[in-house]
């Protein structure tokens, strides 16, 4: 499983990318949870806000962090 944390590096995506790797730790899986600050790898997903969460190249949420548990039902 891929998790990416698309954002340019402010205080919530930082955030965000804390949660995620709780999630993933949390729920034992096996994921690669990476950081894209790349504008153009984020537009391609056509996200205009920042931080934004995606899970195997689907966008889950979008300007908004979400909690560890939220975080783990999508990964379930």
């Amino acid at each position: 499983m891929k998790i990416e944390i698309l954002g340019m590096g402010c205080p919530k995506c930082k955030m965000l990318y804390e949660n995620a790797k709780k999630a993933v730790a949390e729920s034992g899986i096996q994921a690669e949870v990476l950081k894209v600050e790349d504008m153009d790898k984020i537009t391609s997903y056509d996200v205009m806000m920042t931080p934004a969460l995606v899970i195997d190249g689907k966008v889950k949420i979008v300007g908004k962090i979400p909690q560890a548990e939220e975080i783990k039902k999508w990964l379930a």
